[in-house]
């Protein structure tokens, strides 16, 4: 059985015993997706387009109206994005701390699956300055902002306090309008949930007042395939006081909640959350969501609301009926990592009213999904309509050109791409 198993994930690229979807990835977007009747695996589907950046003279598509062009390049594995008030550019170059988890089929096979859709990189553990000096859409500078982290990734900037959410935590730097480097050491402000680290992307966000930081944290496993004990705090997202560095849980069930923004027509906490795998190509969603104070939004016992997950044991029918079903559908498998709605983007009249998502794109769905950045269009403070493809052209035939993940609107209004494959930031503005 294990040489069947290894001759069926590992042999033939990693794809020998896929089986093709039976619906579009487009049946999982929307208010109301399509969810088929799951179909447990005990090794995932596989379908991973081999990373090999962009060749020469080779860009992503932008949609009619939009150009894209490089803002900067040479970075390594960028991730995520922020913008100073002053309208430089930080990103996080980053990756997963480094672990041993001990050998498993489950864990070699994820091993060299991520090792083919390039991300099983080491991590730089670094945040990178950008900066256009002179307008032309291009980072004439670019130097380090802050070095030897721990595998940073949320940013965020209250007043001079600098705030980085590593791997195992929030910590705070002195900051100074316009500097281009920050020396002193980090001051910890607050841990936060880490261990095995099957999730490790730690996002932040301020409130409106600045008296807050919500903490984005990914579950530790795919359904609490280590047991509850592991999984305390996580597949959360908290709410720290900036003042005392205490926090509480403010939405719990979130499976892996990454991108987080404020909806400028409600006021409300929106997320980009990874849903579970091996439930077959077109379960289950990932999705956006507004997060309530104190709702559960079922991970691990159910999924897009009450549908319970008969894998996970035990059972826990009190939890699925509190289960909230999220807004909207992202497309299964997608990756949907970056958020950002389009307040003061300057895009043109298509994107004047919804959110921009960073796609990262599947690993375990046949055919691929993602890959690309969408825009979904809001009616006032909830989605409406369908998603328009913003930037594509990342997936070649059966290659990964690069992989998109944040997505930020930049001061001036265009928008910015992390690619942590082509290890370039895009900008797209108006032609």
């Amino acid at each position: 059985m294990f040489r069947a198993l290894l001759a069926c994930t590992i042999m033939a690229g990693l794809g020998a015993c896929s089986t093709e979807a039976k619906f579009p990835v487009t049946a999982g977007f929307g208010a109301d997706p399509v969810l088929p009747e799951p179909d447990p695996q005990t090794i995932p589907t596989m379908e991973i387009a081999e990373a090999i950046g962009w060749p020469e003279g080779l860009k992503p598509k932008a949609a009619q109206g939009l150009s894209v062009q490089a803002f900067a390049t040479g970075l390594d594995h960028p991730r995520w994005l922020y913008v100073l008030p002053n309208g430089d550019v930080l990103v996080a170059e980053t990756n997963a701390p480094a672990k041993d988890e001990g050998f498993s089929i489950q864990n070699l096979v994820m091993k060299r699956a991520m090792e083919k859709a390039g991300a099983a990189v080491p991590s730089a553990d670094r945040i990178t300055l950008l900066r256009d000096t002179d307008g032309d859409g291009v980072a004439d500078l670019q130097t380090p902002f802050l070095e030897n982290l721990y595998s940073p990734f949320g940013m965020e900037l209250i007043g001079d306090t600098f705030y980085v959410a590593n791997a195992d935590g929030i910590v705070t730097f002195p900051y100074e309008e316009g500097a281009t480097f920050i020396t002193a050491d980090g001051t910890p402000l607050t841990d936060l949930p880490a261990g095995r680290n099957h999730h490790w992307t730690k996002n932040i966000i301020a409130s409106e007042d600045g008296s807050k930081l919500y903490a984005a944290v990914g579950s530790n496993s795919n359904i609490a395939d280590h047991g509850m004990e592991e999984e305390q705090g996580r597949a959360a997202i908290w709410e720290v006081d900036v003042a005392s560095g205490e926090k509480r849980l403010f939405a719990t069930g979130l499976r892996n909640p990454v991108g987080m923004a404020w909806n400028p027509a409600s006021g409300e906490l929106w997320a980009a959350v990874n849903e579970r795998d091996m439930l077959g190509n077109n379960l289950v969603p990932d999705y956006m969501t507004s997060v309530q104070d104190g709702a559960f939004y079922g991970w691990p016992w159910s999924y897009y609301g009450q549908n319970g997950d008969k894998r996970v044991k035990p059972a826990n029918p009190a939890m699925v009926e509190k289960a909230i079903a999220p807004d909207y559908a992202l497309g299964s498998h997608t990756a949907s990592l970056g958020l950002s709605f389009a307040d003061g983007a300057a895009l043109g009249p298509d994107f004047t009213s919804g959110a921009f998502v960073g796609q990262h794109g599947s690993w375990n769905r046949k055919p691929p999904a993602g890959y690309k950045v969408i825009f979904v269009p809001f009616d006032g403070d909830q989605p409406a309509g369908n998603p328009i493809d913003v930037l594509t052209g990342f997936l070649g035939d059966d290659v990964a050109f690069g992989r998109p993940v944040d997505v930020k609107i930049a001061s001036d209004g265009p928008l910015l791409v992390a690619d942590d494959v082509g290890n370039t930031i895009w900008r797209v503005s108006t032609e």
